[in-house]
């Protein structure tokens, strides 16, 4: 069975302090009110990781980072690596976000390396994908979905890609109080899926948990995890407020 995952990205939010007190309330809503088997996970800034590792120990929350180096180590100023995330207690780690793509220019070969050092070291990737509002106006948007998810991860072994989380978020929807329609969504989804499918089969196809992000609320959530190939959501906006983040959770 497909995990259910619904992962929060704080983005650059949240002080030290801040950030905790955020983590704290999360934690102590999630034990009290989500009595479903999803699994909610906080992506943190790299400051606030081993804070937030440690007030989630022992609880149904997990910790992601939003970026990492391909490189165990080594001078390179600036940068993070996996063996680094691991020491502090992360578990995930949010590869190719469109952010990161745009402002960062990273490419999808510097993806697959950077998706490899992340499996390596044992964490599992939350991997980005998703197309422009000009791309899917012109028609191109699933072929261009499918190429980010060939360049980057189609080298894997199968049991390596068994361990990748996917994350399709229509880039004309991050931040933008737009949200694809249910059918957008599932249609996009159920197309990874295939295409998936097409490399690796479909039994590895049907295990892949694969996320909604791009506006995604407490009012709209319901409907999209109601889809059949929506497993969860990577949220922006709505995971700073704990209340709107655990009610997504909850929608299950």
């Amino acid at each position: 069975m497909r995990k259910k995952i619904v992962a929060g990205n704080w983005k650059m939010n949240k002080t030290m302090d801040e950030g905790l007190a955020l983590a704290s309330e999360v934690v102590s809503m999630v034990k009290d009110e989500v009595k479903n088997n999803a699994l909610a996970v906080l992506c943190t800034p790299f400051i606030e990781l081993q804070g937030v590792a440690k007030l989630t120990e022992g609880s149904p929350v997990s910790v992601g980072a939003q970026n990492c180096y391909d490189k165990e180590s080594g001078a390179y100023t600036g940068e993070v690596s996996v063996p680094m995330l691991k020491s502090v207690g992360t578990k995930y780690v949010i590869l190719g976000h469109s952010e990161r793509r745009e402002y960062f220019g990273e490419s999808n070969a510097f993806l697959a390396s950077k998706t490899n050092a992340v499996l390596k070291g044992g964490l599992t990737p939350i991997f980005c994908c998703g197309e422009t509002l000009q791309q899917r106006e012109k028609g191109i948007h699933i072929d261009f979905v499918n190429n980010q998810l060939t360049e980057s991860l189609f080298h894997l072994s199968e049991e390596e890609f068994k361990k990748v989380v996917i994350a399709y978020e229509p880039i004309w929807a991050i931040g933008t109080g737009v949200t694809a329609s249910k059918e957008q969504a599932q249609e996009m989804h159920e197309k990874i899926r295939t295409h998936i499918a097409s490399k690796y089969g479909k039994a590895v196809a049907d295990e892949t948990s694969i996320l909604y992000g791009g506006s995604c609320k407490p009012d709209n959530a319901k409907e999209l995890f109601a889809c059949k190939d929506i497993d969860g959501g990577l949220i922006g906006g709505a995971s700073l407020k704990a209340r709107d983040f655990v009610d997504i959770i909850k929608s299950f």
